[in-house]
Order: structure tokens, then sequence, then C-alpha cells
């Protein structure tokens, strides 16, 4: 089974522990700059919304890559960038229509959600269950349940 992280951006509070998580678990620091996720700040709004890859059945970064740095782990389904083979040439970044391959200066190689193997430290430390790790064919079982209940299951009248 194929699970997939899933944000809901209405129970996040922009506690950026998602990003302190990540950075610690891929570099060993408490740093949010170097984590693979973002909690994006809608000043406007006073909206928090965690971004981070989607890890797409059609890659384009995977595809883009001119020296197959990028390839599919098979036990979580996850696009992985291979450090030891990835020259740094960004097209990856450029090929992703969403942001999230990020350009590493002090490595000079990219950067991006992996699934942590399987356990995204993301998700294990998210206070608000903003980010879960779920089965890839439910993600939008929220959604559904949400419109049931706007249309059909309310009270009835009788």
């Amino acid at each position: 089974m194929q699970k997939m992280l899933h944000i809901n951006p209405d129970k996040c509070t922009g506690c950026l522990q998602c990003e302190m998580a990540c950075s610690f678990e891929n570099y060993g620091v408490y740093a949010t700059a170097k984590s693979r996720i973002k909690v994006f700040d809608f000043h406007h709004t006073g909206k928090k919304v965690p971004y981070t890859c989607t890890q797409c059945d059609e890659a384009w970064c995977l595809h883009a890559c001119p020296v197959e740095a990028i390839t599919v782990d098979k036990l979580t389904g996850a696009k992985v960038v291979n450090e030891t083979t990835c020259v740094g040439c960004k097209v990856c970044t450029i090929a992703c229509p969403f942001g999230t391959i990020n350009y590493v200066a002090e490595t000079g190689k990219v950067q991006k959600c992996d699934l942590c193997g399987g356990e995204p430290a993301c998700a294990d430390a998210c206070p608000t269950g903003a980010i879960t790790f779920i089965d890839a064919n439910w993600t939008g079982l929220s959604k559904m349940q949400q419109w049931a209940d706007k249309l059909g299951n309310q009270p009835s009248a009788a």
C-alpha cells in the first residue's frame, strides 16, 4: 500500500515543528532553512500552509534530470535525489511546477522530500494533525466527507 503526505491547512498553526523535524531528520540540526517542507504564511489572510513535494505520479523532475539522479523508491514511491549522482545543474528545479525542489549552495546539489524512507518526520512532529501520512488512495476522503455533510448528512425535517 502506497502512502502519501496529506496536508490540511485548516489545522496548521504555523508552529514550524514540521520544518524543525525535517531539518533534524535530514541534517541533524534544528534549522528551518534546511527543511524540505516549508510553512507559508499568508499574512493577508492569517493562514499558514505546509508545503512540500507531492511525489507526482508523472514526476517532471525525474524525467528532466539529465544524469538520472532522481529515482523512484520502490518501497515508498517517493522520488529520491541521489546526491552522489546529482551534478547540481538545477534542471529539475525548473521542471517542477510546484517549486518543491531546492538547490543547496553548501553542497552544490538539490534536495526534495523523500518521505523519510516511509516514516515522515514532519507528520510525526505535527501536533495538530495538519500533516498526516495516509493511504494514497484516500487523500480526498475528508473533502468527500465535508461535501456529504453539506449536501446530505443533515438532520431530516420529518
